[in-house]
């Protein structure tokens, strides 16, 4: 069992590594996108040695991410630690197997919510670490924006690695645990969680729709757009 536990963590690490850099990107740098879940879940699977496996996961959990919109002082899932953490379990299981796709989802989707809570915990620091100089900043400090800005860097980075470390921990061996008990077949194990994700993704289209200008027209192109390339290929 140390042994296996030693393995778990030793191979969680990297992977760790690559989700406080992900979840640096969501909100504090670089901003480049990296923490999309097709992104993070692509290059978890990477990780894994199966990228076309995180691939396929990551275009699951970006439609369910279309929901979320990241600014102002609101609440809302952290998706790129999710991604890593749900490439990685899903990528993690043998080819094939049923549950396979909905365990990493699971996963990703109890990782986001983790994040979610994880940022608020956060900003709290962050306020804090502001008010210890207030002082240097109401005399026109530079050098104090600068140490405010590479501490809360530094925080939302360990953020990032400590939230991923600990849900790889949890949900790679209850992945395994889950996966070699479970009975559904995989048709429908799988049309259950494209349904479910394919209805987020409707409501969150919809938002949009009904309340920006030609949403639906410009929507509509793209979708026939693309369905006459993937015919021409």
């Amino acid at each position: 069992m140390l042994i296996d536990g030693t393995a778990l963590l030793l191979n969680a690490l990297p992977i760790a590594l690559l989700g406080a850099i992900l979840g640096l990107d969501m909100v504090s740098f670089p901003q480049i996108m990296i923490a999309r879940p097709i992104v993070s879940a692509t290059a978890a699977g990477a990780f894994v040695g199966r990228p076309a496996a995180g691939l396929l996961i990551g275009v699951v959990l970006e439609l369910i991410a279309l929901e979320t919109l990241p600014f102002g002082a609101s609440r809302y899932a952290e998706w790129g630690t999710a991604g890593a953490v749900g490439g990685a379990v899903f990528a993690a299981q043998p080819v094939g197997v049923p549950g396979a796709l909905p365990v990493g989802m699971l996963a990703a989707l109890a990782t986001a919510f983790c994040s979610s809570w994880s940022m608020v915990v956060v900003r709290k620091m962050n306020a804090r670490i502001v008010r210890t100089y207030r002082c240097a900043i109401d005399a026109g400090s530079a050098e104090a924006v600068t140490n405010i800005q590479l501490r809360c860097m530094a925080l939302d980075f360990l953020r990032g690695f400590l939230v991923t470390l600990v849900a790889l921990l949890i949900f790679v061996p209850l992945g395994r645990l889950l996966v070699n008990r479970w009975t559904v077949d995989a048709v429908h194990a799988r049309a259950v969680v494209i349904t479910v994700a394919a209805t987020v993704a409707a409501s969150a289209i919809w938002k949009i729709f009904h309340t920006t200008a030609r949403a639906g027209w410009l929507f509509l192109v793209g979708l026939v757009g693309g369905g006459i390339w993937i015919a021409l290929q």
